[in-house]
């Protein structure tokens, strides 16, 4: 279960003899290896004979890993922490999916928004970003006309910042940008020379109704998939996969397909 930015991670771990059964240890050091390549160690308490638990409170979104390391008796045991980041990308919130899946309780939200984000990655396989967020991409021009930015809709263009000490910048306010395409020209008909790093927003300040209603659907369609064996898998009209979609196999119904057509982008642009 992925973790929010800034809460606390409650870690546990057992501590067994060579007979795997539960032991007081002499010794417990918990490593944590952080996702920026750093380590820290979390001090741990023993609760009951042989259950260690830490509490660490997340500094950083990503994979963590965890290292618990015993003595007397010698054992160990390493794990993973995943701490989402503390801006979503999700295409709806968890009150509206639960709703959708008509959900009457709230024991199972932490997997409905994974769910969530895996639908909005799926959403965004085929019309591109739907949530506002900013994006820093690097560009390698010789003496280009234009510049393609890759992930569209391109909102606004924040900078374009030269990588090489001797290159100037350009200024954003020279330049047009068109949003469908990503496509950033300069105003004077100038030529872009690089490596240049731009900076800017990419997704939708609206999202419109046909993209939210194919991720529902999209929703609905996988979540029925981890109901398990015995209930059905595929779904019948909304629900059903004609073929798989290269890339995201059966996880996007003919219904959510038809839905995002009008919005889906060029090959190679997804």
């Amino acid at each position: 279960m992925p973790f929010d930015l800034g809460s606390t991670a409650r870690l546990t771990a057992t501590c067994r003899d060579p007979g795997g059964a539960p032991a007081t240890a002499a010794t417990v050091t918990l490593t944590l290896g952080l996702p920026d390549g750093t380590t820290t160690t979390v001090p741990a308490i023993e609760t009951v004979t042989g259950s260690y638990q830490a509490d660490y409170v997340t500094v950083q979104p990503g994979r963590h890993t965890l290292r618990w390391v015993f003595t007397g008796p010698a054992h160990a045991y390493t794990d993973v922490l995943d701490v989402q980041p503390a801006t979503t990308h999700a295409m709806f919130s968890l009150a509206d999916g639960r709703k959708h899946l008509r959900l009457t309780s709230t024991n199972e939200d932490e997997e409905l928004r994974e769910w969530i984000d895996t639908t909005t990655r799926g959403v965004e396989w085929f019309v591109g970003p739907v949530a506002i967020r900013t994006v820093t991409e690097l560009h390698n021009v010789r003496r280009a006309d234009v510049l393609a930015l890759r992930q569209v809709p391109a909102v606004e263009v924040s900078a374009i910042e030269a990588v090489l000490s001797g290159d100037s910048p350009y200024e954003v306010a020279d330049t047009d940008l068109d949003p469908a395409t990503g496509i950033l020209r300069r105003l004077d008909g100038g030529l872009f020379h690089g490596p240049l790093r731009v900076v800017y927003t990419a997704g939708r300040r609206i999202v419109q109704d046909n993209i939210t209603s194919a991720g529902k659907l999209i929703l609905q369609h996988l979540w029925r998939t981890r109901q398990g064996p015995g209930r059905p898998q595929m779904g019948t009209s909304d629900y059903d996969v004609t073929e798989p979609v290269p890339g995201l196999g059966y996880a996007i119904p003919n219904r959510a397909m038809q839905l995002l057509s009008p919005d889906q982008l060029p090959p190679g642009m997804a």
